[in-house]
């Protein structure tokens, strides 16, 4: 696979012109991602830049911020796991972008994979397996739940503002998740998702989502159909192997910005050797 790569030109020298995001519109759409290089970039423009493509932007409440629109991604140096962004929360993004001020000497590469690659290289057994419903459940500490359904209650904007109100009502805007509040302000969340699912770009089918990929900051999560129909570390492993030969890595330039369908296609990243390198995130919903 060819990096789809679009490059400045003598009528299009922005991150934000025209002809620039309606070229990174119709390769999102055709191939789910793409690479900007050679462009201008900093952190405002790379703000801008994700403004410009999503109507709401979305937050990890487990990360640092950069500016407003965007944080830095910061999972230790070990390699980490294909995974759509955010994947296991209730508003999953459907764009995420990344950053890189400062590339990596050496490593540190980001893998990418086409969920929909994935889901054809299936046997037919898998297929059915994978379209099915199936439960992600963990633990929250009060800290990030609260962080994250302030960003996402459009009635407050502060952890401090949420009452059971709030809570109430985000329950019941998203039928699709439930959770139990425990006595140390901490939840027990569940969420039902479609490992196999359409992208919200493009539509297709695409196994997308965060069951290959870390908990580096959260407790690990219990996959499940059923009570007695776990999701097994064997069954991981072979769904690993299988989009491991559907992975390529984007080796990062200095400026280097890259924009992904995140309903379609995984990414993960290679062990980090430079730890000099920087990367920012931005990532919302369209």
């Amino acid at each position: 696979m060819s990096y789809n790569i679009i490059r400045p030109t003598a009528e299009a020298q922005t991150l934000t012109d025209p002809a620039v995001l309606t070229q990174l519109r119709e390769d999102l759409t055709r191939d789910g991602w793409v690479i900007l290089r050679g462009f201008d970039a900093d952190m405002s423009k790379f703000s801008a830049l994700t403004t410009a493509l999503c109507k709401k932007i979305t937050f990890d409440p487990a990360r640092e911020y950069g500016d407003k629109n965007t944080q830095k991604v910061d999972a230790g140096t070990g390699p980490i796991g294909l995974h759509t962004e955010n994947g296991n929360t209730p508003v999953c993004p459907d764009i995420v972008a990344f950053y890189s001020p400062i590339a990596a000497f050496e490593g540190s590469q980001t893998t990418i994979c086409d969920g929909r690659a994935v889901f054809e290289g299936m046997t037919e057994d898998q297929k059915t397996r994978w379209q099915q419903p199936m439960v992600v459940e963990r633990y929250l500490p009060e800290a990030l739940w609260k962080r994250y359904l302030a960003n996402e209650h459009p009635a407050i904007s502060s952890p401090d503002e949420v009452t059971e109100r709030h809570i109430e009502e985000f329950r019941a805007f998203i039928p699709n998740q439930d959770f139990d509040l425990l006595e140390d302000g901490g939840m027990n969340y569940r969420l039902t998702v479609s490992p196999v699912r359409p992208s919200n770009l493009s539509g297709g089918q695409g196994f997308a989502n965060a069951m290959l990929g870390p908990s580096h900051n959260y407790a690990p999560p219990r996959y499940y159909f059923a009570a007695d129909d776990v999701v097994s570390a064997e069954e991981i492993g072979q769904l690993a192997e299988l989009a491991e030969t559907h992975t390529h890595e984007i080796n990062w330039q200095d400026g280097d910005i890259a924009v992904l369908d995140n309903t379609r296609v995984m990414h993960g990243r290679r062990e980090i050797m430079d730890t000099n390198r920087q990367l920012f995130i931005g990532m919302g919903s369209v």
